[in-house]
């Protein structure tokens, strides 16, 4: 029986990926409204074509890569299940401690999955690299993973060791105490994350170009927001992409710059994206986000207390559980926590793409400067080969920012309702009058 199951999972997956692939490669295209080409939001009037083709293939390859990665992440926990690997594991972490065995059996499982994705981890490696994106060394993205295993292992192991721990002592409300406990813990790991996770990984630094961060603080203080803390990271170590971000809660949040954005950007471009970032704040989008985070784990958590015991009670020898409080049951729940993260990406990135649309009004508001928000745009679209206008299923399932497309529109509309031509637009008019002379 498990050998027919296992065998109707791989058979699935591949027509789902085949579907997937003629979808991306062959089917879908977002193209360019006729209304829109040759404007400022058009890729072909800020892109050269080597930049246009790279674009295009390489966002084709990416999504590709993300619809079929997350099905096959369902398909090996289920092979685990239905092959007994599951069982293995659970009988190499035996031991009278339920605490040692449970983390025993996290850690064979975890490095069993590390070990199978590390194709796809390094192909995505390399094909950023290929790109031009990536400019990270072998030696320093190996670094990165083996950092990125032990913090995602210490995590996870924390919350599986309670987690496991709360279903044995209350089999009907686990999920409601296991929420209670995610509260403190998304709190203490976000004021954790800028001085102690984030480091790991690159070097932070208050903001060496003293001028352009009295500007920022200047900005910042129109805006009465209080900011003392603005630090530049060094990830030209690792990649040409573009990017800028606010971190952490209380006295450990942080405007971060990237070396990347400093050397690329104009001080105006730069206050434009600091702009942006601090309508985050203004609109409060950090505590929306807090507050949305903990009421979909709530329901998360709900679901998976319905869903799981049914499972188990009706596929439970072909998946070789007994119960759900059996450590073993632990791929059968974090393949209900993927899935069901996946089919909520639609409304998150929707709510998403709707704060990131506010915060760019906002940057407008606040700096009236629509030059440097398109040029901005352009600037991140060409650096990050970013698909200007992705198909339709892309967007809502990839996307938390609105495509550059809706970006750049976003700007023109508001440049256009407060009488506000940019310089961008100008050259452009003149070289279409130079075209038809």
């Amino acid at each position: 029986m498990s050998k027919k199951w296992s065998i109707a999972a791989i058979i699935l997956y591949a027509v789902y990926a085949i579907g997937m692939y003629f979808y991306i490669f062959h089917g879908a295209s977002g193209g360019i409204p006729a209304t829109l080409k040759g404007t400022i939001a058009d890729p072909q009037t800020f892109m050269t074509e080597r930049e246009l083709i790279l674009s295009e293939d390489f966002s084709k390859i990416r999504n590709f890569i993300f619809f079929i990665v997350t099905p096959f992440e369902w398909l090996v926990y289920f092979l685990i299940l239905f092959t007994g690997i599951s069982k293995v594991f659970e009988k190499w972490a035996d031991t009278k401690w339920k605490l040692v065995k449970n983390g025993t059996y996290l850690f064979l499982l975890y490095l069993f999955t590390a070990i199978v994705f590390y194709p796809v981890d390094l192909y995505r490696y390399k094909l950023s690299k290929d790109y031009g994106i990536s400019t990270q060394e072998f030696s320093s993205w190996m670094r990165d993973f083996v950092i990125d295993f032990w913090v995602n292992f210490g995590t996870t192991l924390l919350v599986v060791l309670v987690l496991y721990w709360l279903i044995q002592k209350s089999a009907k409300k686990w999920w409601f105490y296991a929420w209670l406990l995610t509260i403190p813990f998304a709190i203490f790991m976000m004021y954790l994350q800028p001085v102690v996770i984030d480091p790991l990984y690159n070097d932070f630094t208050p903001l060496h170009d003293k001028a352009l961060e009295e500007k920022i603080l200047a900005l910042a203080d129109e805006a009465d927001i209080p900011s003392e803390h603005v630090f530049e990271v060094n990830m030209s170590e690792k990649t040409n992409a573009l990017n800028a971000y606010v971190t952490g809660i209380g006295d450990n949040s942080r405007i971060v710059l990237w070396d990347t954005t400093l050397n690329n950007l104009t001080d105006e471009e730069i206050l434009f994206i600091m702009a942006h970032e601090m309508g985050h704040y203004v609109e409060k989008h950090i505590y929306i986000g807090i507050a949305s985070y903990l009421v979909s784990i709530l329901v998360g958590l709900w679901l998976i207390s319905k869903i799981m015991p049914w499972l188990i009670s009706k596929f439970g020898r072909v998946m070789k559980i007994e119960k759900i409080s059996d450590i073993r049951s632990l791929p059968l729940f974090f393949v209900l926590v993927s899935f069901l993260l996946f089919l909520s990406n639609p409304l998150s990135n929707y709510i998403s793409r709707y704060q990131e649309t506010r915060a760019d009004e906002y940057a407008m508001e606040l700096t009236g400067d629509a030059d440097a928000a398109v040029s901005t745009f352009q600037n991140l679209a060409k650096a990050g080969l970013s698909e200007v206008n992705p198909p339709w299923l892309v967007k809502i399932f990839r996307y938390t920012h609105p495509p550059m497309l809706e970006r750049i529109n976003t700007i023109a509309r508001y440049a256009q309702n407060n009488n506000i031509e940019t310089e961008i637009e100008k050259e452009s008019e003149k070289e279409n009058e130079s075209e038809s002379e």
